[in-house]
């Protein structure tokens, strides 16, 4: 039986294993997927040489960025993010070979580009981890200018208390790829001045649990268009099982 799984740590609202699971049941497919709950990214080989049966991962928090010294190969998107989050485990004889690609960016793509209005130029991307990395990539491949939102004085990203009313009139694309709000914290949101917002303002939280965040409802409330992650994470899922299934 082929085996899949998930690397991350914590592990405790994994999406991907009961999706995974369900799928290969309904298809027929001999193969399961385990969660592979790590404190350290360095126990990866471990994983690896203990599962033979092993033919693909997802990557999730804290390790996309970490992950890509121990891959043999990684795709050129997955590069320019500077982000994995699928990897293809591929055996040949005795040798395993590691592919890195990033699906993130192809669910975020797919799920936010029929949203698009020709007003929306430019985007806020709240925090600066792997996912962000992605749905800067996104952003950008669509020609949407793009800032970083930060809690921390970064090079080339704004501080969320210095976020003034008239920056989301012109950054009308607002991004969240922060846990901030997501279960079971979900009385918490990023602080925005959401009074700014209107019906040209476009809120994607990549968080799907809960299905309205905080984030989302005080957009909706201004008349902003919301959406959560959740689609994005089912596509993103589509697009790993396609990585998965290339064994080149």
């Amino acid at each position: 039986m082929d085996k899949y799984g998930l690397i991350g740590y914590p592990l405790s609202h994994s999406f991907s294993i009961g999706y995974f699971n369900e799928k290969f049941e309904n298809e027929g497919i001999d193969a399961v997927y385990e969660n592979f709950e790590i404190p350290s990214i360095e126990l990866l080989p471990e994983i690896i040489a203990s599962n033979p049966n092993l033919k693909g991962l997802n990557v999730t928090i804290p390790y996309k960025e970490k992950v890509i010294s121990y891959l043999d190969y990684v795709s050129p998107e997955a590069r320019a993010i500077g982000a994995v989050n699928v990897i293809s485990v591929i055996h040949r004889g005795n040798q395993v070979i590691l592919k890195g690609y990033n699906s993130d960016v192809i669910g975020f793509t797919q799920s936010i580009r029929p949203l698009l209005e020709p007003f929306h130029k430019k985007a806020l991307i709240l925090g600066t981890g792997g996912a962000s990395k992605a749905i800067n990539y996104g952003l950008r491949s669509m020609d949407i200018e793009t800032v970083f939102v930060s809690r921390y004085e970064r090079p080339g990203t704004i501080q969320y208390g210095k976020l003034k009313p008239e920056d989301l009139y012109e950054y009308n694309v607002i991004v969240n790829c922060t846990p901030c709000g997501m279960y079971p914290h979900t009385n918490e949101c990023p602080q925005l001045p959401y009074e700014a917002m209107d019906s040209h303002t476009l809120l994607y939280d990549l968080i799907y649990n809960p299905d309205t965040t905080m984030f989302m409802r005080n957009g909706a409330m201004h008349g902003a268009t919301v959406v959560n992650g959740l689609e994005m994470l089912l596509l993103q899922a589509f697009a790993s099982w396609e990585f998965w299934q290339n064994r080149d």
